[in-house]
């Protein structure tokens, strides 16, 4: 027999298509969407899927703004590199 601790203990319900849909919505509002995957991630309420996409598109929004800088920083080193020469 299966002892308690042996049991999945995760017995979250099925995210439906129309939850996503209404999620992916939300996310795209610029500033709404950043705080909500904040909500959704670290909030108590949430279902576990659910918080493990917002901890997911955070990190990616952390590695997106991480190369941005980096570029950025490429260019203008590159535009202060190419004036000195002049």
């Amino acid at each position: 027999m299966e002892s308690a601790s042996m049991r999945n203990t995760n017995d979250a319900p099925i995210i439906s298509l129309g939850e996503w849909i209404i999620t992916l919505l939300i996310t795209a509002i610029p500033l709404v969407g950043f705080i909500m995957l904040f909500v959704w991630g670290f909030g108590s309420g949430t279902n576990p899927t659910k918080a493990n996409f917002a901890k997911a598109s955070l990190i990616f929004v952390a590695i997106g703004v991480v190369l941005w800088f980096l570029f950025i920083g490429a260019i203008i080193t590159a535009i202060m590199s190419g004036g000195m020469e002049q």
